[in-house]
């Protein structure tokens, strides 16, 4: 089993990885899964990952765009 995202693979990394989450705001969590949304991509943690793959949650970026364009029609 790979362990990419513990404690050896994680040192060199700003904070050891670890930051506050642009999806669900939570500080001092890993912050090791990018995810791409318009071009751009976030660093996120594992619980948003999931959740963004199950279509329960969305970054911050892409609702700010459907805001904008809902808001313009």
């Amino acid at each position: 089993m790979s362990k990419n995202h513990r404690g050896k693979g994680i040192r060199d990394q700003f904070a050891r990885g670890r930051g506050e989450c642009p999806v669900c705001k939570k500080t001092n969590i890993k912050i090791l899964y990018e995810q791409e949304a318009q071009g751009q991509k976030f660093k996120i943690c594992k619980t948003c990952r999931a959740a963004i793959k199950n279509n329960k949650k969305s970054l911050p970026l892409a609702e700010a765009k459907e805001e904008v364009d809902s808001s313009t029609e």
